[in-house]
């Protein structure tokens, strides 16, 4: 099989590897390697297999229902007083959150470049405009207002790619010892981990990307025959997701500094035991993990807010568009201007706190109805699983939402 084979065998799940893989998980995954060691790796497995399991879930009910979980959500029957609920939660946590989150998003990317290149901001003063954070955010309105889901496809798979392979040599590179490596594996919860323990269960655990999968799932395959091929892809591209995110891990916990406080600073450590190489890699999938997060979730949001009001979801309608637009817009200028938008990102956060368990429970629920389903529906064994999967997101929801409030 060629390599043009190979591309034109992967679906979309690379686009949600490159969702969940965000500057946060590199910077959360960054911070336990650095303070915990590799002791914390049982976490990224346990949030890998949650995540996999969700998004299955979610595909198969794009792909045998034709519908995203938005439509599925706005054509549901639960009634008016949990419907007007529910519309808007999901808007709050993925609509305004994605906005929010965007800056954090285009700003990551660009901590990738700065690393080699340091600009200087072109209006100094107390109002800062970064010229790197503008850039990125401009090359990011250029592939979403010109490129269609395939071309998106592959620039994502590209860069997931690139940032896998970074991430990945740097932590071969330091190697480590694997008996203390499976050590790591071996699940350790006390009051002074468990905040990370939900960091990084929650940076790869995410809402939006349910709805984004079950939405590209139902345009990549058009029969239920094909649920075999769109678990294969999703369960694949989760796991080598996880892979990297434990990569970063593994490179945080071999980091000679003694102060760490982002990838950056990472970057910096490594470069004194490992040489200038190591920083460049750093920088790469810093970059690649910014500016795929920075693509995926306007797709997510116009996708989201599209079907929810029964507007065309193509990537070059009008709706679709003018919402992605608006999401990146909003991003570049927080980003650019230097403003950290916390009130909105406290609200998604609550939202988000809110929302997982319950979108989690409702597409849970609607992937075991066999009227819904048939023969596709989960199977009792997966019902088991699944309830514990609940609890988890249960427990990870209401540890959000005491966040938010302490």
């Amino acid at each position: 099989m060629n390599l043009r084979n190979i591309f034109k065998s992967i679906g979309p799940g690379p686009i949600v590897a490159a969702a969940f893989i965000g500057p946060g998980t590199v910077t959360v995954c960054t911070l336990a390697g650095v303070n915990w060691g590799y002791s914390l790796l049982w976490a990224m497995l346990i949030s890998i297999l949650i995540t996999g399991f969700l998004q299955e879930a979610s595909g198969r009910l794009g792909v045998v229902t034709r519908k995203d979980l938005s439509q599925i959500l706005k054509d549901s029957d639960l009634g008016a007083l949990l419907k007007w609920f529910a519309l808007p939660l999901v808007l709050l946590a993925i609509g305004i959150g994605n906005a929010a989150y965007e800056s954090g998003n285009l700003t990551g990317a660009a901590l990738g470049l700065e690393v080699i290149y340091e600009a200087e901001d072109l209006i100094p003063g107390s109002f800062e405009l970064t010229p790197v954070n503008l850039f990125v955010g401009v090359f990011t309105l250029f592939l979403l207002w010109f490129g269609s889901f395939k071309t998106l496809q592959k620039v994502l798979t590209g860069l997931v790619i690139m940032l896998s392979i970074s991430f990945l040599i740097t932590a071969f590179w330091v190697l480590p010892d694997l008996s203390s490596l499976a050590e790591g594996f071996v699940p350790s919860i006390n009051s002074e981990n468990i905040l990370l323990i939900a960091s990084l269960i929650g940076t790869t655990v995410v809402p939006y990307n349910l709805f984004l999968y079950a939405s590209l799932a139902k345009n990549r395959w058009k029969r239920s025959e094909e649920i075999g091929a769109m678990r294969k892809d999703i369960w694949i591209s989760v796991i080598l997701g996880g892979i990297v995110s434990m990569a970063i891990i593994v490179v945080g916990a071999s980091n000679p500094s003694e102060e760490i406080r982002s990838a950056v600073d990472l970057s910096k450590g490594l470069e004194l035991t490992l040489g200038p190489a190591a920083k460049f890699l750093t920088a790469i999938g810093l970059f690649g993990a910014g500016i795929t997060s920075s693509i995926t979730a306007p797709l997510a949001t116009g996708l989201v807010v599209c079907g929810l009001f029964g507007w065309n979801q193509e990537i070059s309608s009008k709706p679709m568009r003018w919402v992605m637009i608006t999401t990146v817009l909003l991003g570049i200028t927080f980003s650019s201007i230097g403003i950290t938008p916390i009130q909105l990102i406290v609200t998604a956060q609550l939202a988000n706190g809110i929302l997982l368990p319950l979108v989690s429970a409702w597409i849970l629920w609607l992937s075991a109805q066999k009227g819904i389903l048939g023969n596709y529906a989960t199977k009792k064994q997966g019902i088991i699983i699944g309830i514990i999967i609940w609890l988890l997101t249960l427990a990870l929801g209401i540890k959000s939402v005491t966040l938010v409030f302490t």
